[in-house]
């Protein structure tokens, strides 16, 4: 894992994933928050007014941008590492990693 291009591990079941997000994958962050901007993306969460729905979704972009073939629902029903707020940390590293390079 390399973490000045922005990867994060995210444990799945057990199983540990790398997860980044390509420009790519912030494009469909964006649609699936309804934010008109990335700027939006990073507000929403430095402020702390994020939903679980949110962390998924960012989750599912960055590990989308790793190479993970599932969606949303799939995370519906693993186990990641440290539970609710394990996922709010992962999802939080990756926007930061994403617009300021290694955390």
């Amino acid at each position: 894992m390399n973490p000045h291009r922005g990867e994060v591990a995210v444990v799945l079941d057990g199983r540990r994933h790398v997860a980044r997000l390509t420009l790519g994958a912030l494009a469909a962050l964006e649609a699936e928050l309804g934010c008109d901007s990335l700027l939006g993306v990073i507000e929403r969460f430095e402020s702390g007014r994020f939903s679980s729905r949110d962390v998924i979704a960012v989750l599912v972009a960055g590990l989308r941008g790793g190479g993970w073939q599932g969606e949303a629902p799939d995370l519906m029903v693993v186990e990641v590492e440290g539970g609710p707020v394990g996922a709010a940390r992962v999802a939080a590293e990756l926007i930061a990693r994403a617009f300021h390079g290694a955390a």
